[in-house]
């Protein structure tokens, strides 16, 4: 019987030209493991990693709660978890970490390089949760009221450079927009399911977007005509839009209307606004006596909401201490991270009793 041959060697495949642009074909950086020093310089050119997250304001985050040996901790927005590790190695020995994240495409991948770093289940529990579902999430748990809360409301870097899941305008991908692309509707039905005045009101209430009057009804008309089915198709629709009412609007500040559109119909496909407010009501019965919390906003509506909830939980005696004013990223973070520069942090710390 005769050896059967070996596999034919197969090359890895090359992009083209000398540096990679398409999400897909940055393998180097999709692989720290092997491709390190590529990834370093990637992160010293001030980029994010393909397929990575650089965690914000990590030490401002740490100096707010405090974590302490044998401590409960809960990560209310995993991501990639970057602010959870570090936690994590404040806690130990003994403590614990609840992590949740509503995204059941990057939840699994945090979970399998947290736990290769050793991070074990009496140490790290994940929950596929979004963070308005805490109480519930802490009961089927079994965790008690937690000492230190976090929550990272932005998006990760991993959402928004994959075209595949929809939010970057820069490729072409579904004009989707949903954090979890297992629930609700897609960016494209959710406009067409909108009066030009409702979606006005969204583009003004949730990026005060200056021109909505405009945007609104061409938006209206894609959908209608079924031609607004990628993130191109809506970006196009509005640039287009803008230079019928402002011809002489330069470059960049289309393209900065494009984000607030993109931001804003996102804000209301996810319901992120009402899913804060819920989490902000729960907060202050899922943090134990003295129990401290920080939250990284990174939109102006975001933050009104975290600032109104922290001072009238002060007011009522739900919180002993909170922020008298934002923290903001270091210039030096923002120079290597300019993801960072629009964050805002708020903390409190619940009452005695």
């Amino acid at each position: 019987m005769s050896e059967e041959s070996p596999a034919p060697h197969r090359r890895r495949p090359r992009y083209s030209g000398r540096n990679p642009r398409r999400f897909e074909e940055k393998y180097k950086e999709h692989r720290p493991d092997q491709y390190s020093d590529d990834v370093a310089k990637v992160i010293a050119s001030g980029k994010t990693p393909a397929g990575s997250h650089r965690s914000i304001m990590v030490r401002e985050i740490l100096e707010v709660l405090k974590p302490l040996p044998g401590e409960t901790a809960i990560d209310a927005t995993l991501g990639y978890g970057g602010h959870a590790v570090e936690i994590l190695h404040k806690l130990l020995p003994g403590g614990r970490l609840l992590g949740l994240d509503a995204d059941p495409i990057e939840l699994p991948k945090t979970e399998s390089r947290m736990r290769e770093m050793g991070f074990g289940p009496e140490q790290l529990t994940l929950m596929r949760s979004n963070f308005a579902g805490l109480p519930k999430a802490l009961a089927k748990a079994g965790f008690p009221k937690a000492d230190c809360i976090l929550a990272d409301l932005g998006l990760s870097s991993m959402q928004i450079d994959n075209p595949a899941r929809g939010f970057t305008f820069k490729w072409e991908g579904p004009f989707d927009l949903r954090l979890n692309p297992e629930r609700g509707q897609p960016a494209s039905k959710f406009v067409a399911s909108l009066t030009i005045d409702k979606l006005a009101t969204v583009l003004g209430d949730h990026a005060d977007e200056p021109h909505s009057a405009v945007i609104a009804p061409a938006l209206i008309e894609a959908a209608d005509q079924n031609v607004l089915s990628t993130t191109l198709d809506a970006a196009s629709v509005v640039k287009q839009a803008l230079e019928k009412c402002a011809p002489h609007m330069e470059h960049s500040d289309i393209n900065q209307t494009i984000r607030r559109v993109f931001q804003a119909i996102r804000i209301g496909v996810n319901d992120e606004f009402g899913a804060l407010e819920s989490f902000l009501r729960c907060l202050p019965g899922c943090l134990a006596p003295r129990g401290r919390v920080a939250i990284l906003t990174f939109h102006s509506g975001e933050d009104r909401r975290v600032k109104k909830a922290f001072q009238t939980g002060l007011r009522s005696g739900l919180y002993s201490s909170v922020a008298d004013q934002i923290t903001r990223p270091q210039p030096e973070e923002i120079r290597s991270n300019p993801r960072a520069s629009p964050a805002k942090l708020r903390w409190a710390v619940s009452a005695e009793d």
